[in-house]
């Protein structure tokens, strides 16, 4: 096969020297295959795969778990540290949760590739992943519709709840909490990276993504609450 753009979403020992990896490739979505002979000392190919790592790779076999054949390095690492590299590590849980195997996401590849290089910036790391969230949640059909349950457009002067079996929202009573219309029309209009919506765009998303998620909570997000905590008690 001809080599493919990909980048290691996770990695775990298998074996004496091998390991399993996940992949987001650009034409096949999520790969999961063996890295034969990756963890032995000494081994090149276990200084290429290496997470937020831009690689090329081929692959061999019909099942769900391949062979990995080809690994090449084909430019640096993005450099991620504190915050950035817990993003990256919610970058990298989220693609491997929620995208079915080998599932073409050729957009999402895009934007994962954008998002590594937004989140060394602080000013950049939460637009690029909400846009990132909602990117793939467009790929599966999943996507926020901005319209009540009812189908008729939001309100400027109502709030209103998310609606996750339906991907839409359900208007509240006043005082009962819930996102003003006026932000979620400004949503609508595609502005995911605007720094004034970046809490509204995080509630939605957040909520769109909890059906595909289920209940077992993702480590990254807990990581990222302790950090906050850290710093609110230094």
């Amino acid at each position: 096969m001809t080599p493919e753009p990909a980048f290691l979403l996770h990695k775990r020992p298998y074996r004496e020297t091998s390991a399993i990896v996940e992949l987001l490739t650009l034409t096949q979505g999520r790969v999961r295959a063996v890295a034969q002979g990756v963890q032995r000392g000494g081994s090149k190919a276990r200084g290429v795969l290496q997470p937020y790592s831009p690689l090329h790779v081929t692959w061999s076999g019909n099942g769900e778990l391949k062979r990995l054949r080809l690994l090449e390095s084909q430019g640096s690492t993005a450099l991620l540290a504190g915050e950035g590299l817990l993003c990256g590590f919610y970058a990298n849980e989220l693609m491997a949760r929620v995208l079915p195997l080998e599932y073409p996401v050729g957009e999402v590849f895009s934007h994962y590739a954008l998002t590594l290089e937004a989140l060394p910036s602080p000013a950049k790391r939460a637009g690029a992943l909400r846009r990132l969230e909602i990117t793939l949640l467009e790929s599966l059909d999943m996507a926020p519709r901005f319209v009540d349950e009812h189908e008729a457009p939001l309100d400027a002067f109502t709030h209103y709840l998310y609606h996750a079996e339906r991907h839409c929202f359900r208007a509240v009573a006043p005082g009962q909490g819930g996102i003003d219309g006026r932000s979620l029309k400004w949503l609508a209009r595609g502005d995911w990276e605007e720094p004034g919506l970046a809490g509204v765009a995080k509630h939605v998303t957040r909520a769109a993504l909890a059906p595909l998620l289920g209940e077992r909570p993702l480590r990254s997000r807990e990581l990222m609450r302790r950090l906050a905590e850290r710093r609110r008690t230094s």
